[in-house]
């Protein structure tokens, strides 16, 4: 599948506009034998982004860290990755104590380390922190990163449920010191975000007009989670409206939205899947939504979005 690559400005980097996102590989009881066909096909199908991080389990403690270890497999048996981006996280507040940050440059050692080991890899290819600790200077944290950076531990590094504030304060002091800084963003982002219900997890940072506005005149890749709407909109068009009430983005909105989709689907032969995604390629800026899949079917169906156009007008209600 050709596809241009989105190139990170001041690095080495290009990336398939589509990232795979691996948070099921431990929500689910996935192993190897179910994940190796579709790593693969992501791969086949001109994919190079592959999204993990130290937490991404099934969230009990005991197998923290069972997606980056069940990755680590798959590296090992294929002898090597150098043909994708490898990404992970660290610094994740512990589950029981979400408000309470774990960010010390021990805390980052202790998780960086564990991810290595789990991954089988020296090096990292962009390492992010997960969340932020709005207590320290944000310079404080360039310059862990920086230290692992150093220490050929990672090629580059970014942040994940930062404000947009904090990420200026982060470009600023990078700047100061010669530094390149962070190169990337993620942050919950979806065709539903601006009309969703406040509520959920309150650690994690949506997009904001301002964060908009970063993105557009910066040179910060964006990089959205949650990009299908938690299903909302597969559920709805399968299931009604009452099957979708308790959605925190079952809004009217978002309803009227569900008709925009319909007539995008209609108009370009676009799958739902298709046109959810197509939003990020209308934002004019560059964004590299994750989708991950546990099916090659429904992994080529998203990947095929990028042989579609689509315009902002058609997203507009």
């Amino acid at each position: 599948m050709y596809c241009k690559k989105i190139a990170i400005p001041d690095t080495d980097l290009s990336l398939f506009p589509i990232g795979f996102g691996t948070v099921d590989i431990g929500l689910k009881r996935t192993d190897m034998k179910d994940i190796t066909p579709v790593l693969e096909a992501y791969l086949d199908m001109g994919g190079n982004v592959i999204d993990s991080a130290r937490i991404y389990s099934d969230w009990v403690p005991p197998l923290i860290g069972r997606s980056e270890t069940i990755l680590g497999q798959w590296i090992k048996e294929r002898g090597h990755h150098d043909d994708f981006i490898l990404m992970t996280k660290g610094g994740h507040p512990r589950l029981d104590s979400m408000h309470t940050p774990r960010m010390s440059a021990r805390d980052m050692q202790g998780d960086i380390e564990l991810s290595l080991k789990a991954l089988g890899i020296d090096c990292i290819d962009i390492y992010f922190y997960h969340r932020d600790d709005v207590s320290r200077p944000a310079g404080e944290f360039v310059e862990i990163m920086e230290d692992f950076r150093r220490q050929g531990k990672i090629r580059y590094y970014a942040c994940s449920n930062w404000t947009t504030e904090r990420m200026r304060e982060a470009d600023a002091y990078a700047a100061a010191h010669g530094y390149r800084g962070f190169v990337a963003n993620e942050m919950l982002y979806n065709i539903g975000q601006k009309y969703k219900k406040p509520g959920g997890d309150d650690t994690l940072v949506e997009m904001s007009d301002d964060m908009i506005e970063y993105h557009r005149s910066g040179r910060n890749l964006a990089i959205p989670y949650f990009g299908m709407c938690s299903g909302f909109f597969h559920k709805l068009a399968s299931q009604g409206v009452e099957a979708v009430q308790d959605s925190m983005y079952c809004t009217e909105e978002n309803l009227a939205l569900m008709g925009r989709l319909e007539n995008i689907c209609r108009e370009t032969g676009a799958s739902l899947t298709q046109a959810v995604l197509g939003f990020f390629f209308t934002r004019g800026f560059p964004v590299v939504p994750l989708a991950g899949s546990s099916s090659v079917e429904h992994l080529k169906e998203a990947m095929e979005t990028v042989n579609y156009s689509f315009s902002a007008q058609m997203y507009e209600i």
